[in-house]
């Protein structure tokens, strides 16, 4: 597999304020990694480096197939696309050719043809001539994930795909995210631990530094050992968080 990204000593901040410190991060052709750890740990800093909206205060991101024009497809996390604005659901994900394409060159046959593929897979081809304003939530985040990887990108970053996703088809993300990682590297930034270690290969702890677990099976003592404050949480038929061990303190005994 060939490296794709790497981030070496790398520290970032802004405004001379150091959030992360001494990363050090390799993303090869078809990683899964799922990146975990609590707010304000750095996270989105790391995501911000890896698309280039930032610089480093130390270090360096190489990139190491630089002259790839469709490298990273991304999906934010809250897209602030204005709902008024008069744009159907087709156009948007075709939106995501825009990097391919050489100049203002139309929309081919085969761009819309395969725009709509990427919209039946994502179950909303009945949508396509709607305009953006009249969607929900969910239904946003599955258009812009089809313009996020229409362009066959090599990595595919996700910032909490799962944020605005219905429950009907968080399942279905996470099964085509799969799919997609057979032709793709993946990054996700996720709060659910529990539901994620079942579909990513890799764990990346963020909390100021990056401690990198090469295995989708983390424990909690683990997690405490990369300073990672976490807390895992296992789902079934009665969802149920398991506690570290603690002492009861029985007042009256």
């Amino acid at each position: 597999m060939a490296d794709i990204i790497e981030l070496r000593d790398i520290s970032a901040g802004y405004s001379g304020d150091l959030v992360l410190s001494g990363v050090d991060l390799i993303i090869s052709d078809f990683d899964f990694i799922g990146v975990i750890g609590p707010n304000g740990g750095g996270k989105t800093t790391l995501v911000k480096l890896i698309l280039g909206l930032i610089k480093p205060m130390q270090g360096q991101v190489i990139f190491h197939m630089p002259g790839e024009r469709n490298l990273i497809g991304y999906l934010p996390q809250v897209n602030q696309t204005d709902k008024n604005f008069p744009i159907t659901v087709l156009e948007v994900v075709l939106s995501g050719l825009m990097s391919v394409k050489q100049g203002f060159k139309a929309y081919s046959g085969a761009d819309r043809n395969k725009a709509m593929e990427i919209l039946d897979l994502m179950g909303i081809k009945d949508l396509h001539r709607k305009s953006i304003g009249n969607l929900s939530g969910g239904q946003m985040q599955r258009v812009y994930l089809g313009r996020a990887i229409i362009a066959d990108p090599r990595l595919l970053i996700l910032d909490e795909p799962n944020t605005f996703v219905d429950n009907k088809f968080e399942h279905d993300l996470y099964n085509l995210l799969s799919e997609l990682n057979k032709k793709m590297a993946i990054l996700m930034v996720s709060h659910d631990v529990g539901t994620i270690t079942s579909y990513v290969k890799t764990i990346a702890c963020v909390n100021r530094n990056l401690h990198y677990h090469k295995s989708n099976i983390i424990t909690q003592s683990q997690l405490a050992a990369y300073n990672c404050p976490i807390q895992l949480i296992t789902h079934g038929e009665v969802p149920h968080t398991v506690l570290g061990e603690h002492i009861h303190v029985h007042p009256h005994e």
